[in-house]
């Protein structure tokens, strides 16, 4: 059996959505010490629908097809929806992601959502705190790995 998904390596090695946006309406960057992987998401919005997503990612091959794959599914959604975005539907849509690399999938929920509080933010939009917290990833990194 294959490490990656013939999904994962698609997006690995055609990546949609990289670079940035100009002018973008939110702007969301993560990063893990432990593994290395740093994703920054770039967000248009317009009548809070997301009409643009890119991003810019440094780190393995999972986690360049999460970024990819997870802007893939924001792009064309109302914020509300955006926001429901989880790594678990990140990792299905990519046909699965090996254990040691599920943490992928989480920077990139984690760095869509810090671009929408950062278009909050923005522009003074209310929001519950609660759906904004980050996961420890240290931790994430040490039951993975039995550490």
């Amino acid at each position: 059996m294959a490490l990656y998904s013939d999904k994962v390596m698609d997006h690995f090695m055609n990546p949609r959505n990289v670079g940035y946006i100009e002018n973008a309406d939110g702007i969301g960057e993560i990063g893990n010490a432990k593994c290395g992987d740093i994703m920054k998401i770039y967000l248009k919005i317009e009548n809070d629908v997301i009409v643009d997503a890119k991003f810019e990612t440094f780190g393995c091959g999972s986690a360049i097809a999460s970024s990819s794959m997870a802007t893939e599914m924001i792009i064309g959604k109302p914020v509300s929806e955006a926001l429901e975005l989880t790594n678990k539907a990140v990792v299905e849509a990519l046909d699965g992601l090996p254990a040691h690399k599920v943490h992928c999938s989480v920077l990139a929920e984690e760095a869509i959502k810090n671009a929408l509080k950062d278009y909050f933010d923005r522009n003074g939009i209310p929001y519950d705190p609660e759906q904004f917290k980050e996961t420890d990833h240290d931790e994430l990194h040490a039951q993975v790995h039995g550490e």
